[in-house]
């Protein structure tokens, strides 16, 4: 959800400078589809069937590395999707060197879904232990205030990067065409 809120703050921002959402349509990408099915696959690791399928976290790495590949060869068409490739990439390190899990700090536990702290792991999440790697990146930032209200899940140093990069991204793309040949150069 962080995400999607990132890329609706580009969007906006965009829109908000002057610019349009013309340039979206300009944009040839190939396998459009592999976004949504990723995200999808990534809810539904969680929400879905896949939370309590012994394979779930691995189909949700191998969805996450399409996903990234998908960014890595799009980069031209995405000039600045890299950003959302690094925190991508952290993730990836993070649920990797965790057994294809991605931690979750205890304190911030309960935002997620109940059966986290009852099982202590659920689909591609499990709770932050003794013997977790890399626990600075994992889950372990909480939002503040409202934006805490409306995103409550625990989040990564990954997922911030990931929806500051789709933010960039989105409002570079659609920023004013006078930005666009400033920024060019």
């Amino acid at each position: 959800m962080l995400l999607l809120f990132g890329g609706a703050l580009g969007l906006l921002g965009g829109l908000a400078l002057g610019g349009s959402l013309a340039p979206l349509g300009r944009i040839r990408l190939r396998w459009p589809l592999v976004v949504p099915i990723a995200l999808i696959i990534k809810e539904l690791g969680v929400w879905g069937p896949l939370a309590t399928m012994g394979a779930g976290p691995w189909v949700y790495v191998v969805s996450a590395v399409a996903l990234f590949s998908w960014l890595l060869y799009h980069r031209r068409e995405l000039p600045w999707d890299w950003i959302i490739a690094v925190g991508m990439a952290i993730n990836l390190v993070v649920v990797l060197a965790n057994g294809g899990h991605m931690p979750v700090r205890v304190a911030l536990a309960h935002r997620g879904p109940p059966q986290l702290l009852e099982l202590g792991s659920w689909g591609q999440y499990v709770l932050e232990g003794p013997h977790t790697r890399l626990r600075w990146l994992d889950d372990t930032i909480g939002l503040p205030g409202l934006l805490g209200r409306a995103f409550p899940q625990a989040y990564s140093a990954g997922d911030m990067v990931a929806a500051l990069g789709l933010l960039v991204t989105l409002l570079l793309i659609t920023r004013p065409t006078r930005l666009r040949r400033l920024t060019s150069r």
